[in-house]
């Protein structure tokens, strides 16, 4: 039972924090850099942000992502077929806080007291791996041994926290995928508010 009570304070950490980047981190640089209403983002983007959730994997959602955000949202192909590609390769917000926290709990669950040095080692490793990592289901926890390598957590202990985490893994990977793609939706649509796009977000389509 303690196990289980670990495993379900992690996935609610995991899942606040993606709660917080999709819900108030998003829209308010939407709101400061575009000028965009993040109510009408949200709206016009709701097929795409169900099919990421449902497949887990920012790839096999970029045509109906690319398709959306050119019809609803209103971005110039020139803009939205430039950055979507690229912003489903690298531009994984949700990998990156779940890697954060996955090595900060298999830390505390071993009792590796991590140093503010390593804290921020942590941090830059996830944000870097989380650009490497592919576009295909539970791809995160798959790059996290690089996280964690990083601070020198390795062995067979590490393994079976992981191999854990993956029992657990399918909803948070279904969640973190959708900020992933709505991440890419809103650098998409700041982009093409800086480049003078005027019909972006205008309504709700």
């Amino acid at each position: 039972f303690d196990a289980f009570r670990s495993l379900a304070l992690y996935a609610v950490t995991v899942g606040s924090s993606i709660t917080i980047h999709l819900f108030v981190t998003l829209p308010i640089l939407l709101l400061i850099l575009g000028r965009i209403a993040p109510r009408t983002h949200f709206a016009n983007m709701r097929e795409p942000l169900l099919i990421a959730f449902s497949t887990s994997s920012s790839g096999a959602t970029l045509p109906v992502t690319l398709n959306t955000v050119e019809k609803k949202v209103g971005v110039s192909n020139k803009v939205a077929s430039f950055v979507l590609p690229m912003g489903a390769t690298v531009n994984m917000d949700g990998t990156a806080i779940f890697e954060c926290v996955g090595a900060l709990f298999i830390a505390q669950v071993l009792g590796f007291e991590l140093t503010i040095m390593q804290q921020a080692v942590v941090v830059l490793t996830a944000l870097l791996a989380s650009i490497g990592a592919a576009a295909v289901p539970s791809a995160g926890l798959v790059v996290i041994f690089i996280v964690l390598e990083a601070i020198g957590l390795r062995g067979p202990d590490v393994n079976v926290i992981v191999g854990s985490m993956l029992a657990i893994d399918r909803p948070l990977d279904m969640y973190r995928t959708a900020a992933n793609v709505f991440s890419d939706s809103c650098g998409a649509a700041i982009i093409a508010r800086s480049e003078g796009e005027t019909e972006v977000d205008t309504v709700i389509r």
